[in-house]
């Protein structure tokens, strides 16, 4: 028998493991293909995950930074505290204003006095709103005042070099014939100094002709004090009343600066003389009259103030002065008349302060440098 023969007895065999191998090998490829597919899924969803992970943490990260501020320059503070002169204490309470405001650049905040105010005025209201009691409040704001006022008196302020730069609304004094009257510039802007027109004590309105020397000294914000020599160009009728025309100068005087800033102002006040009663061994007593007179302040300092009033006062007087705030909080202080001027039938009051209470001087700090809510 032909071995080939035999071979070819099972033809159908032969087809059946062909078919076999065909079928399964096809079911595996098929299963490959979704199991790769399935794992470019998964692959292509991480990748996603990552890039949008990637990019929140970059967002936050860069948010963060610009959130943050940059590291402050205790070089600098340390420095400033030097000039300054400032206290332990003080020193503390200048690292609490700076940094309770996010300052980066103390040196810039000296030196700009919006930045300043802005610093201080945030830390006065941090201080009332998180004060335990009444004493600790009156503590705390006393040391921040007493920062205010050195730093007011140590940064040099801005300077005036023509009557062109005197803001509108600023109290000064118009000087003629060696006669002072208190008067306030209306506008600088034209071609004139505008100022209001004063008044006699008979009340009627001062006359100058023109060409008239006439004397104008005023005080800034930061306290300097500036005087120029200057003409009356004419007398004007305006809608706030009679006004003085002076001829424009650039030939401006430097005055020696006032201690303390003032803030003109319109406070409703009262006052009581007081007499100094001497019980000898160098011992005194204050009696206060009980009569009550009334006037306005027109402005005022920790310093001192000026009062308008009716009531006829000599220099030397002493005067305890009181005015109430709109949180009905009395502010009461002992005073002494310097001077005093006429203004139409009324007296002005230049007071001296000679004792004050420390909340009634925290008050008046925070009438002048505007932090107080009115």
């Amino acid at each position: 028998m032909n071995i080939m023969t035999g071979l070819t007895m099972f033809p159908l065999q032969a087809v059946q493991v062909t078919d076999f191998w065909r079928d399964k090998g096809g079911d595996d490829a098929k299963f490959f293909a979704v199991g790769i597919g399935i794992v470019i899924v998964i692959l292509i969803i991480i990748n996603v995950l990552r890039t949008k992970l990637k990019l929140s943490v970059l967002n936050d990260s860069s948010q963060t930074a610009s959130r943050s501020p940059r590291r402050f320059p205790v070089f600098s503070f340390h420095k400033i505290v030097r000039n300054l002169g400032l206290t332990r204490e003080q020193a503390k309470m200048l690292d609490f204003v700076f940094r309770s405001d996010g300052a980066t650049d103390p040196i810039r905040s000296l030196n700009t006095a919006a930045l300043l105010d802005r610093h201080f005025k945030r830390a006065y209201r941090i201080i009332e709103h998180t004060s335990i009691s009444e004493d600790e409040m009156t503590e705390k704001l006393s040391v921040l005042f007493a920062i205010r006022n050195i730093i007011e008196n140590n940064v040099v302020g801005a300077t005036a070099t023509s009557t062109r730069q005197i803001p509108d609304n600023t109290a000064a004094v118009l000087t003629v014939n060696d006669l002072n009257y208190p008067v306030r510039v209306i506008s600088s802007k034209g071609d004139s100094l505008v100022v209001q027109n004063p008044t006699t004590n008979t009340g009627e309105p001062l006359r100058l002709p023109r060409g008239s020397k006439a004397g104008i000294s005023f005080f800034t914000k930061t306290n300097k004090g500036f005087s120029v020599e200057s003409r009356v160009l004419g007398i004007a009728e305006t809608a706030e009343g009679q006004v003085l025309q002076l001829v424009h100068s650039g030939q401006i005087k430097k005055l020696s600066n006032r201690r303390f800033r003032r803030r003109q102002t319109v406070i409703s006040t009262s006052f009581f003389f007081v007499t100094v009663e001497n019980l000898g061994r160098k011992k005194t007593r204050l009696i206060v009259d009980k009569r009550r007179f009334s006037g306005n302040i027109l402005d005022i300092s920790i310093g001192g103030c000026s009062i308008k009033t009716n009531t006829s006062v000599s220099s030397g007087q002493k005067l305890k002065i009181e005015f109430t705030r709109e949180d009905h909080s009395i502010v009461a202080a002992l005073g002494e008349v310097l001077r005093t001027n006429k203004s139409g039938m009324s007296t002005i009051m230049h007071v001296k302060f000679i004792k004050i209470p420390r909340k009634s001087l925290n008050t008046i700090n925070a009438v002048v440098y505007e932090y107080a809510r009115d």
